[in-house]
């Protein structure tokens, strides 16, 4: 289970969601049916225990400055940077406590614009019905915007976190870490900012290292990130702000996790039981490697 400041979810925008939900399907992802914010946003989700993977478009642009959390408007946030190219936009990190995460964050630089509460019905397997009750608390970034964050807090986690619905074919069971594109004449800022979270970060080639609740986050320079992922989109490379590019996630069976990567068709590499995926392209300029493990 994640803990406070964990990873717990980028938002990866997309101009199809469909085709991406499709593509994760394949794979041997379970998918949400493509739900909608109020704020304009379409989403999809594939849930592990504490974290997921939501992947997010535009269904409605006229709704995108409802629902604001101070002057942070999240769905403008998200359209904003659709505009410009798909890609994580901005990112949850886990929140067992909204008020009191939101108040460590500030402590340590980060800026509140304000929270946000919505809810959704579920129906449960056994056919119990529900609604949850999620809160957020708004972390933009103005210098490097693609590295806003948000708290999420789930105020009902048994109606979000429900056995039936983590499982996936490929075995996939949750995140692992993440890594940003971020050069070196910006490295030491965002390592003083995400240590003030984190702790003391450690050198790693082309950057540096954190450790959080649910995983690691890698600074790490372009040269380093195509040696290690494969070569970086055009679009990511004609923006210059730090953001991030990839995501890594734990699963269980090699078999089986070959299987679905072969049958949907995409393109990977796999060496000493981690498979990566090199074309980012594909999952929305988002690269994506999994690692067996069970924790």
């Amino acid at each position: 289970m994640n803990a406070s400041f964990g990873i717990d979810h980028p938002l990866i925008a997309v101009h199809d969601i469909q085709s991406l939900r499709d593509r994760l399907m394949a794979m041997g992802f379970t998918m949400t049916a493509i739900g909608k914010h109020p704020w304009g946003t379409s989403t999809s989700l594939a849930m592990f225990n504490g974290c997921l993977i939501e992947i997010m478009g535009i269904y409605d642009e006229s709704l995108i400055d409802e629902v604001p959390a101070g002057d942070f408007h999240f769905g403008r946030h998200v359209h904003e940077h659709l505009m410009q190219r798909e890609g994580v936009a901005l990112s949850a990190l886990h929140s067992t406590d909204s008020q009191a995460d939101a108040e460590r964050a500030q402590a340590a630089g980060f800026e509140l614009a304000g929270h946000l509460e919505f809810g959704r019905d579920v129906t449960l397997p056994d056919g119990q019905q529900g609604r949850t009750r999620t809160t957020l608390a708004l972390l933009p970034d103005t210098r490097w915007p693609r590295l806003s964050f948000f708290l999420c807090q789930q105020h009902r986690p048994e109606l979000v976190y429900v056995p039936e619905w983590l499982v996936h074919p490929n075995t996939v069971h949750g995140i692992c870490g993440i890594t940003i594109l971020a050069q070196r004449d910006c490295q030491a800022a965002l390592l003083e900012k995400f240590s003030a979270l984190y702790g003391d970060g450690k050198s790693i080639d082309g950057g540096y290292q954190l450790e959080t609740a649910n995983g690691r986050i890698r600074l790490m320079d372009r040269d380093s990130i195509e040696a290690d992922l494969g070569a970086l989109p055009t679009q990511i490379l004609a923006d210059v702000q730090p953001c991030i590019v990839g995501m890594d996630f734990r699963y269980a069976d090699v078999t089986l996790l070959r299987h679905y990567l072969n049958s949907s068709g995409i393109a990977y590499d796999a060496q000493d039981d981690v498979f990566s995926l090199r074309q980012a392209q594909a999952t929305g300029n988002t690269f994506m490697r999994f690692h067996q493990g069970s924790s």
